[in-house]
């Protein structure tokens, strides 16, 4: 299991409200592994998200389905505040952000 197979995995997941995966979002801010073990640090458009437990619990599963014998956390975190400039450049196409 390597950083880039697990960012393949969740790059599925899409944010509901924008239907734009969280990883061309920049919402993923870290990865890391261990023997049989993923802990995802991710953060949401605003601290407010409605669909905050939902995505988690999305980015969760996909994982799972990829690497069923591998336990998996995801952690919301909030610093650093995420702004659009993390946005790839698919997404800041799909969101009028480049002309």
């Amino acid at each position: 299991m390597t950083e880039e197979q697990v960012t393949a995995a969740i790059r599925g997941v899409t944010d509901p409200e924008l239907g734009i995966s969280v990883v061309d979002l920049g919402l993923i801010y870290g990865i890391r592994l261990g023997e049989r073990r993923v802990d995802i640090d991710m953060t949401l458009t605003s601290p407010g998200c409605p669909m905050a437990r939902l995505i988690a619990s999305d980015v969760e599963e996909a994982i799972r389905q990829a690497f069923p014998e591998a336990e998996v956390s995801v952690h919301i975190v909030w610093d650093p505040p995420w702004s659009a400039d993390r946005l790839s450049s698919d997404a800041r196409r799909a969101l009028g952000y480049e002309g």
